[in-house]
């Protein structure tokens, strides 16, 4: 079981795409259990497969701190038929890398997030079109606005790419709204490097915006120039595919909202 885990996990929540690019790439497995349960234990509850519960590669048992969340990585389980396919399992391989490479070094992790702050996907607008330029104001201006009014943390804006050095009290304020769990900044981290923008994912993880609309705000760029020049199936399959990611971490933050 614990090889298994290794393959539908990533190596850590720093590059969540690269769990999935992992476990397309390793043999698919059939199952070996009946059924998939949730325990309660020590510090919260852990799925089990027939009665033991699931581990890590290193041997560390998978404690969810909410039911909700053990129930919703149990149903991944369960779902799977006779071929165990790791693709469908975003909250396995969340919670392993929670377990793995965040729960010792949620600073770190945290550390990394801030770095998105310092270029921020919502700081960086279009000159032209016009119509372009209003879409982006209609869904990043109420979060930077946010962000000044509630957070205290007033960021540059730009045009264009050239890159714009943001006031460090920005930044600060910013980062004290961070959550301080590690489940919590796992999924933070996977919404931010997701959607390019950690303001973005300070947002949804404040309840400032749904997920659709973060999810829409992320891809206002991209959504323009499939109007204006189609879809490009190969873009389409990449975006569904991070989009089940995205799902999976705002399942966490909702359950860990206070």
């Amino acid at each position: 079981m614990r090889e298994l885990f290794d393959e539908v996990a990533g190596q850590s929540p720093l590059d969540p795409q690269e769990a999935v690019r992992r476990a397309t790439r390793t043999p698919q497995r059939k199952r070996f259990y009946a059924s998939a349960s949730v325990a309660k234990t020590d510090g919260g509850f852990s799925v089990t497969l027939d009665g033991r519960p699931i581990k890590t590669p290193s041997g560390k048992i998978v404690i969810a701190p909410k039911r909700e969340i053990a129930e919703a990585i149990a149903a991944e389980w369960q779902a799977q038929q006779e071929i165990i396919d790791p693709l469908t399992m975003p909250l396995t391989r969340l919670a392993n890398s929670v377990v793995e490479a965040v729960a010792d070094r949620a600073d770190a992790v945290a550390d990394d997030i801030e770095k998105y702050l310092g270029s921020d996907l919502l700081f960086y607008r279009a000159g032209h079109p016009e119509g372009l330029v209003a879409r982006e104001a209609a869904h990043w201006d109420p979060i930077v606005f946010w962000a000044a009014e509630t957070l205290g943390a007033h960021f540059m804006l730009a045009e264009g790419i050239v890159h714009v050095r943001q006031p460090e009290t920005a930044i600060a304020s910013a980062r004290a709204a961070f959550p301080g769990d590690p489940w919590s900044i796992a999924a933070l981290h996977v919404v931010t490097t997701l959607t390019g923008s950690a303001l973005l994912a300070l947002a949804l993880t404040h309840g400032v915006r749904d997920p659709e609309q973060i999810w829409a705000a992320a891809h206002v760029d991209e959504d323009w120039n499939i109007e204006k020049w189609g879809v490009d199936d190969e873009v389409a399959a990449r975006r569904a595919a991070r989009l089940v990611d995205f799902q999976a971490a705002t399942r966490i933050l909702k359950a860990l909202k206070p």
